[in-house]
């Protein structure tokens, strides 16, 4: 089993920036990809980024170039830093973790953490 457990939620501005981290702990060997899923009040659970190892990364069309996810394989971490936020970017970020490669279908991870809110007003 891996546990991940998500920090940096909060509320801020439009425009402004925030920066998530996850910190896994068990099984760690077994992870592959590491990623960040959201969701919003009332909507479908939302692919955000994912990396694996520190040069396969992908992102969704909607965060891209204002998203940058990282990795710290020494530490069991992975980052994600939010610039230029906007208001439909307010969700429940959940970061995610699977033994394979990437992938954007939020099924496919098999560890969740319990998630951190991000909040962007207007």
């Amino acid at each position: 089993q891996v546990q991940l457990v998500e920090s940096g939620g909060g509320s801020v501005q439009a425009g402004g920036s925030l920066r998530l981290s996850c910190a896994a702990s068990g099984r760690t060997f077994s992870m592959g990809a590491m990623g960040w899923i959201r969701q919003a009040p009332g909507k479908e659970r939302e692919f955000v980024a994912a990396i694996r190892w520190s040069n396969y990364i992908q992102y969704a069309d909607s965060v891209k170039g204002r998203f940058t996810i990282s990795r710290d394989t020494a530490q069991n971490a992975v980052f994600l830093q939010m610039n230029s936020l906007k208001p439909e970017d307010t969700a429940v970020y959940h970061c995610v973790a699977r033994p394979g490669g990437l992938t954007t279908i939020p099924d496919d991870y098999d560890y969740w953490g319990q998630g951190t809110q991000v909040s962007v007003s207007a």
